[in-house]
């Protein structure tokens, strides 16, 4: 690359902090680092990635980019968006029949991107599709994609999705746009995102062998049709602590959180549900949180614990189910629904209510942390005594 057009490319890096800079030019003795930009002579997203080797950063620079798509099959590599978060629209264009950027490397980290607009031949274009190896998805967003994030079913696999947003669903009757399908992986772990206006399809649906989902805001929205909130259909280790998990009163399905409702693939199944505020925004009644248990092995564990129901809604859990320290209330009791504070305010009758979580069938389920609004955690000390819900 030309001289001195890279130091003219680096120079938002300069804006966008000296941090940035330091992070990205870190081994360089190494590693190299390609940058895109939106106009020549910069190099596209694809170019990039056909020069890139293991352990090499692709910065892209802040702008709007259009029809530009690629496939990883490093074996380490990190994509980061520089400066204002660049946007990636599809433009018609897709990897393989199949995403903006198909990920099917070793070990990947896509950092500050917006995937939009992916439209593919089957109906199934996401803005990620993640085939194999670790993925770690952060700060990144996804918006208007036949599906947002897609993963194969490679058993060994594992994503990991931190501080992102996904929403604006296509209004395609009959496409199924969920805005995280997580196929037959190995892990899940979602953690300080925000899901919004689905269409038909679910907000999150994984079938991995283990769901870690903690610290969201699960939400549809007024504008929202999603159908499940949460939908784990093959069972699996499943754990789903301190999230706000909400339908909308347009919804397609009356379930929020829904387990087992395909039948069980995996050796153990169990499901943990603590510290959540489920709401139905409806005025039919709702399933908060539903399980097919004669779909599950007869071992399998459920523990819902202190969880606030804010609306109409019932559980269905099975007979085994330890079902302890929940409370009820009304969506508008709640602190500021309408500002997305769903937190119990201090008179609340629910403060001070929850049974320990600390204790709770011989493990820890306590939270560690809250959903920091708009996106991502804070950091949270074990008050004296616990509420339900997901705020303390």
């Amino acid at each position: 690359m030309d001289r001195a057009f890279f130091s003219a490319a680096l120079h938002p890096l300069i804006r966008y902090g000296a941090a940035a800079l330091i992070c990205l030019c870190a081994g360089a003795a190494s590693a190299e680092t390609f940058v895109v930009g939106p106009k020549a002579p910069a190099l596209t997203l694809g170019e990039a990635l056909a020069k890139a080797k293991d352990g090499d950063t692709i910065a892209v620079m802040e702008g709007e980019y259009d029809g530009q798509v690629g496939v990883v099959t490093q074996n380490k590599l990190t994509i980061q968006g520089v400066g204002k978060r660049p946007v990636l629209r599809a433009g018609g264009k897709h990897a393989e029949g199949k995403a903006i950027l198909v990920v099917r490397g070793g070990e990947v980290l896509v950092d500050n991107i917006e995937f939009r607009g992916a439209r593919v031949p089957d109906g199934n274009g996401a803005g990620i599709r993640f085939e194999s190896g670790k993925l770690t998805v952060r700060s990144c967003a996804f918006h208007d994609n036949e599906k947002g994030l897609l993963t194969g079913n490679d058993a060994g696999s594992e994503l990991t999705v931190v501080d992102s947003q996904f929403g604006s669903a296509p209004q395609s009757r009959g496409l199924l746009p969920h805005l995280l399908y997580v196929g037959r992986i190995a892990k899940l772990s979602l953690t300080g995102s925000r899901f919004h206006e689905g269409y038909e399809g679910h907000l999150v649906k994984s079938r991995a062998k283990e769901s870690n989902i903690a610290y969201n805001m699960i939400l549809d929205g007024p504008g929202g049709e999603a159908s499940y909130e949460i939908d784990l259909p093959n069972g699996g280790l499943a754990r789903i602590v301190g999230n706000v998990v909400g339908q909308s009163a347009g919804t397609q399905n009356r379930v929020l959180i829904a387990y087992g409702a395909e039948g069980n693939a995996w050796p153990e199944s169990s499901l943990v549900v603590a510290h959540n505020t489920l709401l139905n925004a409806g005025v039919v009644p709702g399933w908060f949180v539903r399980v097919w248990d004669d779909r599950l092995p007869k071992e399998a564990q459920v523990q819902v614990l202190n969880n606030v129901g804010a609306g109409l809604g019932i559980y269905s859990l099975g007979d085994a189910a330890v079902f302890e320290g929940n409370g009820r209330t009304l969506g508008r009791w709640l602190r500021g629904p309408s500002v997305l504070d769903f937190a119990l305010p201090a008179d609340s009758r629910l403060k001070g209510t929850a049974v320990d979580p600390r204790k709770a069938g011989g493990q820890d389920l306590s939270p560690t942390a809250e959903f920091a609004s708009p996106i991502g955690v804070r950091a949270l000390q074990p008050p004296v005594r616990w509420s339900p819900g997901a705020f303390q």
